[in-house]
């Protein structure tokens, strides 16, 4: 006989979650959501190649290090005004509807100010900030308005991740994860590929124009998507925010999961992994050109090889996650992959087609870590817990984000001499810190053996 649900709401949740077009519609609009957000958030990457060029040509171009405050900037205040413990409040307390609405809106303000800035200001005059020492003033306010649309970004990516959580639940999860995965890679891929070529022939300010009419399309999805909860809220005669006492989200709970030693190894990872990562895709673009001779119109399409692998094979690996497991032994292989890849960078091998094979392989990692990563939170962490749960997850990546390009610019700013760069000492940080990846990922495995939190095995429940 079945087992019938605990309570009322786990009813709810069930008899919406058996609906197979309800929640892949939900996946759907949400992912779209976050896609547009990837758009801005890595559309200024290839734009490097321009920015730099002005001021070697003696104009009043950006230097190395100002990019990389620029790259860096996105999660100032996420960082310093804990503005995604905030978020993650705002979510557990308010729920998905309200914390999504706010999120784009944020992002949408942030992408309209840096695109403002480009658009309507000269680099002049040379400003001199507490921290961030002298710089011009068109970098001071576009990294003031990257830094907006970070809070906004971020606590969409804690938003979706929870919306996906609650419909995919005992279900299809690492699949939902691994697709809204891909779309966001999509959207990366599309701001490496086609960035640079639109900003040679149309200006520089036309493909930032693009990214804020994409976030603002997100924004319209989103709404679309509140109101199709709500109609199946409706339908269920329940509300989102109605939720029993053993529900409802307590800060007394959170000392059970800040105990938890596999909640901390997953933060770590998380941080490490993507502090190689995202930096790396930042200054991409200006490698293929400078080391791998790589003309400037094609030198992002080298690049963007990583996030269009990530859309085929993390689906695949996250399907895979669903029906056979082994989620900790894949976050072993996929920073192994990672950091072997970036040290070959490193290596004095200059021709384009190791380039190619190279981002090809990290196509690899950049899909099989994450397919595995974010769907193991929910083993470790409680559902009323998981939006701050999330937002201390993305805290700390957040310190690495902000810090690592910041580090890089200058180590490039350095290694420096006319136009000839030198990338071997920023490619071994890279790949220092995919050791540490690999450290962590092998104490989780570790763990998740001793305390047995499931991350080994399927994520479909057949009962």
């Amino acid at each position: 006989m079945k087992q019938k649900p605990r309570n009322m709401r786990d009813q709810v949740r069930e008899t919406i979650a058996s609906k197979a077009w309800a929640r892949w519609t939900v996946l759907a609009i949400v992912s779209f959501t976050m896609m547009a957000g990837y758009v801005v958030a890595k559309e200024m990457s290839p734009l490097q190649f321009m920015l730099e060029k002005a001021a070697q040509d003696g104009g009043m171009g950006w230097t190395s290090g100002e990019f990389g405050i620029f790259a860096g900037s996105r999660g100032f205040f996420n960082v310093f005004l804990l503005m995604l413990f905030v978020g993650g409040i705002i979510l557990d307390k308010m729920g998905v509807r309200f914390t999504g609405i706010l999120s784009c809106v944020l992002m949408l303000t942030g992408a309209a100010a840096v695109y403002g800035t480009i658009t309507f200001t000269s680099p002049e005059p040379m400003w001199n900030l507490p921290l961030l020492g002298t710089i011009k003033r068109q970098v001071a306010l576009a990294a003031l308005g990257f830094a907006f649309f970070g809070i906004g970004y971020e606590m969409c990516g804690i938003t979706v991740s929870k919306v996906v959580v609650r419909w995919f639940s005992g279900k299809e999860m690492a699949l939902a994860m691994g697709l809204q995965v891909a779309m966001a890679r999509l959207g990366t891929a599309l701001a490496l590929n086609f960035s640079l070529p639109i900003a040679l022939n149309w200006g520089l300010p036309k493909p930032l124009l693009i990214g804020v009419f994409s976030v603002g399309v997100g924004l319209i999805a989103y709404l679309y998507y509140c109101t199709m909860d709500r109609r199946l809220d409706k339908v269920q005669g329940k509300q989102d925010n109605l939720q029993g006492d053993d529900e409802k989200f307590h800060f007394a709970d959170m000392k059970i999961t800040i105990k938890n030693p596999g909640f901390w190894l997953i933060t770590l990872l998380c941080l490490f992994y993507y502090s190689a990562l995202y930096p790396f895709l930042d200054f991409a673009t200006k490698l293929m050109i400078s080391k791998y001779g790589v003309e400037a119109e094609l030198a992002g399409a080298i690049p963007s090889i990583l996030p269009y692998t990530s859309i085929v094979l993390t689906p695949l690996f996250g399907a895979w996650l669903d029906n056979k497991g082994r989620g900790a032994t894949m976050m072993v292989i996929g920073s192994v992959l990672l950091t072997i890849t970036l040290f070959v960078f490193a290596m004095p091998l200059n021709t384009s087609w190791i380039a190619v094979t190279l981002m090809c392989v990290l196509g690899i990692a950049f899909s099989l870590l994450p397919a595995a990563l974010w769907p193991a939170v929910p083993k470790i962490v409680p559902m009323k817990q998981l939006g701050t749960s999330y937002s201390i997850i993305y805290y700390i990546q957040n310190i690495g984000l902000m810090l690592i390009p910041v580090l890089i610019g200058k180590v490039l700013e350095r290694d420096t001499v006319g136009e000839q760069v030198d990338y071997t000492h920023s490619l071994i940080i890279f790949g220092i810190v995919g050791v540490c990846a690999i450290v962590t990922a092998t104490a989780l495995l570790w763990m998740d053996r001793r305390r047995h939190y499931g991350l080994e095995d399927p994520n479909i429940d057949e009962k």
